[in-house]
This record gives structure tokens, sequence and C-alpha cells, in this order.
């Protein structure tokens, strides 16, 4: 079995995944306790990519990033960066695909909290940067876990969102999930099977500590 596939599978949804905890914590916390009129707007935008075919995203993502459109050709000529067909576009839209597997679990345990928790934080003087880091946060761990581990598990399962962007390219964007098609449309089965067998087992097991732990903590 070649493991680059693989290797670049786990970076891709490691960096996928501290990326999507930076955004969604804010994000998550100010969906929680806002009460402005634009809430359902972000949380259906948030919530799209859990209806939305993969192909579709990936194709509007595609055409944003290509340097025949303007965005693109913007962040061509003004940062140098080409999204299309590289690892840095797989993170863009890898983060955008798993937003709402990061975001929900959070925003639920922030929810979840009782309101005295967060009136008491703000009578003793405690700012909302450090209410959120010193009193909510540390309640919620169980929440930040689910997010963190779904997020993980769904970016390595990612197929047709990183096929449209990031294509099929030997050691810059050919995952696991793309190795595995072009194993079965070759016939190869063997290492298909190989592929496949080390992401279930792989995924298994952390979905598995992901319960035991949160078993515990309910305990």
């Amino acid at each position: 079995m070649i493991w680059t596939p693989i290797i670049l599978t786990f970076k891709l949804a490691a960096v996928t995944t501290v990326i999507l905890f930076l955004l969604s914590v804010p994000l998550a916390y100010w969906l929680a306790f806002t009460k402005s009129k634009i809430k359902p707007v972000i949380e259906t935008l948030v919530s799209m990519p859990l209806v939305l075919p993969p192909t579709v995203l990936g194709f509007y993502l595609l055409l944003a990033f290509s340097p025949a459109y303007p965005f693109g050709q913007w962040l061509d000529e003004n940062l140098g960066l080409q999204l299309v067909f590289s690892f840095e576009g797989l993170v863009v839209a890898s983060v955008i695909y798993s937003l709402p597997f990061m975001v929900q679990p959070i925003q639920a345990g922030f929810s979840n909290l009782p309101v005295s928790l967060l009136e008491a934080s703000y009578a003793l003087g405690k700012s909302a940067r450090t209410t959120l880091l010193k009193v909510l946060l540390p309640n919620i761990k169980p929440a930040l876990l689910t997010g963190i581990v779904l997020s993980f598990a769904h970016t390595i399962g990612e197929f047709g969102v990183v096929l449209m962007i990031g294509g099929n390219i030997p050691d810059k964007t050919r995952v696991a999930s793309i190795a595995i098609y072009d194993e079965v449309e070759a016939m190869n089965y063997g290492l298909a099977n190989a592929y496949s067998l080390f992401l279930f087992a792989v995924t298994f097991v952390i979905l598995l500590l992901v319960y035991l732990i949160r078993n515990q903590h309910e305990a």
C-alpha cells in the first residue's frame, strides 16, 4: 500500500480541524447567545453542507477559485494564491464543507449551559473573552470533543468536494478517498480494500474513544 494518500488525508484532516476549531468557537458562541434577526440566516448557511450535494458545493468553489473568474483572479494577482488543484484549496473547501460538524455540537454545548453561569461571571466583572475562555469552554468539554472528532472524521471521508477542487494529483491532492476510487476503477480491489480497511479501523477507533470518554464523563 502506498502511504502518501493516507498521510495527506490525515494532514488535511488535522489542518482543517484546527482551523475549524478556531473559527467555530466564536461563531457558535455568537449563535448560542445572540438575539440578532439574522441568526436564522447564518444558521442556515452554516448547515447547508449537511444537505447540499458535495459536487454542487465543489462546483461553485471551483468556479470561485478559478483564475478565470474575478475572485480567483484577485486571489492570484494580489495574494499569489492558486486554490484550484492545490492542497491549500483542499483545506479551504474542507473547512467550508465540515463547518456544521464543528459549529453545531459547540453551539448546542453553549446553549445547554445554565444562564446563571454566564450572569455570575459578568456579575464578578469578568469580560466576555475571559468568560468564554475561563468559564464557558471548560464546561462544554464533551461538546468540544464531539465537534473536533466529527470534523476530523468527516474530513477523512470527503470525496466529492476534494475531487472537484483538488483533482487527482499524486503527492499533492490525491487523498485516500480518491485513491480508493482510482483503485476500484482500475479493478485493483486488493489495494482498494487495504485503503478502505485502514480508514475504517482508524475512524472506528477514534469514534469508540469518543464514546468511551463521553460515557465516563456522564457516569
